[in-house]
């Protein structure tokens, strides 16, 4: 075998078919589009992805699923351990702000558990999940 014998197989390659090009070549008048329709027009053969020839789409038809609320956007979200990094008992969305727990853009917190708390935190105005709200109380703090 040598390089300037190398060939593709017989029938890889084949030479692109020309269309409209006679009666005699099997593919003359229309062109293998058929008669008339959106198909045999020039440019007009694509349709939007979805569509179904003006029947009610699948998902029109399907109803939405779920519910996405816009408060979660605004809401951010701090965990039980980083209080740990407070140095005040005292816990408020401010003193989160400051501590830099919370996002600046975000106008409310709520509290999630994960880990665990040692010292009695007083929590006001601050959101907390059940398991949260049982581990303040828990270590004696307070939940206003």
């Amino acid at each position: 075998m040598r390089l300037n014998t190398l060939k593709p197989a017989p029938g890889a390659r084949t030479e692109r078919t020309r269309v409209g090009r006679g009666i005699g070549s099997g593919l003359g008048k229309t062109a293998g589009r058929g008669h008339k329709g959106s198909f045999a027009r020039a440019g007009k053969g694509k349709i939007k992805p979805g569509f179904e020839g003006g029947q009610m789409p699948l998902q029109r038809r399907l109803p939405k699923v779920g519910f996405r609320s816009k408060l979660k956007a605004n809401t951010a979200e701090v965990r039980l351990y980083q209080l740990e990094k407070l140095s005040d008992l005292t816990v408020d969305f401010a003193a989160l702000l400051a501590a830099g727990l919370v996002d600046p853009r975000a106008k409310r917190a709520r509290l999630v558990k994960k880990g665990e708390v040692s010292r009695p935190y007083k929590l006001v105005g601050i959101a907390t999940t059940a398991g949260a709200n049982a581990a303040i109380l828990a270590a004696g703090g307070s939940v206003e």
